[in-house]
């Protein structure tokens, strides 16, 4: 059984859980804490969920620790354009649900037995000390853009497995990265800022693993951070070779590796399109 995770927050494996407790659907409904605690599993939108193939959204009622981070998820409509994006550019032929949860630490993953991803509300708490520790206030907009890349990163996942794509853990997890900034390059302009602020999460997460790596088991199907970093940054300059690098960018990606990117970012992105071939929705 394999199980994926965002890692680099200080988790831990995460266990496989069964069911799913007091799921509701919030498609269509007011963002608010209120709306949150009102929706019942009688909603006549449940029922129109099973009618709905490809990626389907569920929120769980939240722990009271992790109310605001809901309504926050909830506001944004994170799951809902991530989603959306998501079944506009691939077709499934069945349900794969992308159920937002309190974890309790554990992190977001992927569960291929139940085909679902789990996206949770504490890592949004997570992510925003990240980044306003560093300095970063507020922190909405960087959240949001770690959030969608995280949903594409275990949605790639499910679709590595509906394709029966063969692949070591690491490969994976790489393969799985790369489909995260292809979707984001795809939203053009967005997308590029949503994948510039990944990079920084995965920097600062990285500082933050050096200090605290007496504390956790680092052991992790995972490239490191600051690989996945420099990876992320490399698709963004090799997917418009012309762009101007920010001298800041070189610790990163230093001129040997950047002068080779648009041929990096040209494989990564032919190879994925490649396989999604049999249930692309369009180019």
């Amino acid at each position: 059984m394999r199980i994926s995770m965002r890692r680099g927050r200080g988790h831990g494996r995460g266990r496989l859980w069964a069911g799913l407790l007091a799921i509701v659907l919030l498609a269509g409904c007011t963002a608010s804490d209120d709306a949150i605690e009102g929706i019942e599993e009688t909603d006549p939108d449940v029922s129109r969920s099973l009618e709905q193939l490809g990626f389907v959204i569920r929120f769980e009622q939240p722990s009271e620790a992790d109310r605001g981070h809901a309504a926050f998820l909830h506001d944004r409509k994170v799951m809902e354009a991530a989603s959306g994006r998501l079944n506009a550019f691939v077709g499934l032929d069945h349900q794969a649900f992308v159920v937002a949860r309190s974890c309790g630490g554990e992190g977001s993953e992927y569960d291929p037995e139940a085909k679902r991803i789990v996206i949770c509300y504490d890592q949004i708490g997570e992510e925003r000390e990240l980044f306003e520790r560093a300095g970063d206030r507020p922190a909405d907009d960087e959240v949001v853009a770690v959030l969608v890349e995280t949903i594409y990163h275990e949605a790639a996942h499910h679709i590595i497995d509906t394709l029966h794509l063969s692949l070591t853990e690491r490969a994976e997890e790489d393969a799985a990265d790369q489909f995260a900034a292809l979707l984001l390059l795809r939203q053009g302009a967005d997308g590029e800022r949503q994948l510039l602020m990944t990079v920084r999460e995965y920097e600062l997460s990285a500082t933050q693993d050096d200090v605290t790596a007496g504390d956790n088991d680092r052991k992790d199907e995972h490239s490191p951070d600051l690989v996945r970093a420099a990876n992320h940054l490399c698709y963004l300059y090799g997917s418009a070779p012309g762009r101007q690098r920010d001298p800041a960018s070189e610790r990163l990606l230093p001129p040997p590796r950047a002068t080779g990117c648009a041929n990096e970012w040209a494989q990564v992105r032919d190879a994925w399109m490649k396989n999604l071939a049999p249930i692309l929705r369009k180019r």
